[in-house]
């Protein structure tokens, strides 16, 4: 009895392990994860170099020079000097008038001829070089001349920048010659009164192109 027995477990357990081993084979392995999908190339932003500090109500005159970049144009791209009848020539649209426009006015104006030759143009515009902007001094001081008008300047800071008064420059009868709404205009400059710290409403800002004279 304990023999019958004994040959049926042993058939059970047989005929059980195999079935245990094939239901174990069909067990579907794990997903592999797919690969992410590789990052869009991102265009580098056009290379725009540095330019000078502007002062406020800036505009281009002749001589400045300006760095025009378009982008992704080679070729396009140059450092222009603003002619005496304030244009500038570029490549594709040959003459722009640039006297008198902000650098964003004159961005805008190039931005609009180049797109008539290339699709969807980005253009900058860069001041380099301010040599427009000018006021001079004549007289009796020690370096008479045009002085760069870059940023705010006195008629005092002028006098100081061309050497100071002479002996004998009469020193209360200085004159800033000015030109408004096509009109000539005789601004008086006392020097000692300013000197001593009197009537400081005397020592105004210099405009481009005002001339100061030193009897």
């Amino acid at each position: 009895m304990k023999f019958r027995i004994g040959c049926a477990v042993a058939i059970a357990l047989a005929v059980a392990v195999p079935a245990g081993a094939q239901q174990q084979q069909q067990v579907a392995p794990p997903a592999t994860p797919s690969a992410a999908a590789p990052a869009p190339a991102v265009t580098p932003a056009p290379a725009v170099p540095a330019g000078v500090e502007l002062p406020a109500g800036y505009v281009v005159g002749p001589e400045d020079v300006l760095t025009i970049v378009v982008w992704r144009e080679k070729d396009l791209s140059n450092d222009v000097t603003v002619r005496p009848d304030g244009r500038i020539t570029l490549p594709l649209i040959n003459d722009v008038v640039a006297q008198g426009l902000t650098p964003d006015q004159l961005r805008d104006q190039l931005k609009a001829q180049f797109d008539k030759y290339v699709e969807d143009s980005s253009v900058s515009v860069v001041v380099k070089q301010i040599n427009s902007r000018k006021v001079f001094i004549t007289g009796m001081v020690g370096k008479p001349g045009a002085y760069p008008l870059t940023s705010t300047m006195t008629v005092l800071q002028l006098i100081s920048m061309a050497g100071g008064l002479n002996e004998f420059a009469r020193a209360k009868e200085i004159v800033v010659m000015r030109t408004e709404n096509g009109a000539p205009k005789a601004i008086k400059f006392n020097y000692e009164d300013v000197r001593k710290g009197r009537k400081l409403q005397q020592n105004i800002e210099l405009r481009p192109a005002d001339t100061v004279l030193v009897p």
